[in-house]
């Protein structure tokens, strides 16, 4: 079954392969350095979407990616996600995203990962995490007001209803406080009581269980480890 080595992301699950493709593309992107696999799982709540951008790809044996290593990548994760989002923040953001807001980003993805743990293992939510979680949320204040005709208005308005004005006017960092919430919401509310990691060997992703018997994020997990089992069984 091979040797896990220390992993950078602590004592967490396993691996997920990364081979299929996803919902947003072909499970790969082109980098300045080549091809780079994107996170091999998708529709989890925002707040996971986020912890699972750092997976080992590969299998078992296989290395870790994190695909928010550069600024570009976090836009490419933003553009992915455009649909989960405030769709005014999201066409506001304009030029491409800093340094600055790549480690926000990061910041926010340790701290949720590090809560998510916690919520799997029934530990109480430690101080710094909460902290760095409700810090970014605030980011995402927003009221309603009634339209007054200014140019802006129509990309934060539904139809017929009221535009969205934020407190914040970096719009990536309106974008970095829904992702908070979206911790919040799930860390806080029913749904924590199915927050899962993956149950294969050396796997690093969470998942919202979605029926009792689910105990991997991917099918390719499951699979993964049913082959293992079996190649077991067979020795003598």
């Amino acid at each position: 079954m091979g040797q896990l080595a220390y992993h950078p992301l602590g004592e967490e699950h396993g691996i997920i392969v990364g081979e299929r493709a996803t919902r947003f593309g072909e499970g790969a992107v082109e980098t300045e350095s080549g091809t780079k696999p994107r996170p091999p799982l998708s529709g989890e709540p925002l707040a996971l979407e986020l912890v699972n951008t750092t997976f080992v790809h590969g299998g078992l044996r296989g290395s870790l990616v994190d695909a928010l290593a550069t600024p570009a990548e976090l836009d490419l994760w933003l553009e992915e996600h455009a649909e989960a989002f405030p769709r005014g923040p999201v066409r506001r953001a304009s030029g491409p995203a800093t340094a600055s807001h790549l480690a926000g980003f990061r910041r926010l993805r340790e701290a949720l990962r590090e809560l998510s743990r916690a919520c799997v293992a029934q530990e109480p939510y430690g101080e710094r995490a909460v902290a760095a979680v409700n810090r970014a949320a605030r980011l995402a204040a927003s009221w309603p007001e009634i339209e007054d005709g200014t140019a802006d208005a129509p990309a934060d308005r539904t139809a017929d209803g009221p535009v969205a004005r934020w407190a914040e006017p970096d719009p990536r960092l309106v974008l970095l406080g829904a992702v908070a919430v979206s911790g919040v919401e799930l860390l806080t509310g029913p749904r924590r009581r199915d927050v899962r990691a993956c149950a294969a060997p050396g796997c690093v992703l969470y998942f919202v269980r979605t029926h009792r018997r689910r105990e991997w994020c991917t099918p390719a997990c499951g699979n993964r480890v049913r082959v293992a089992r079996h190649n077991r069984q067979r020795r003598p």
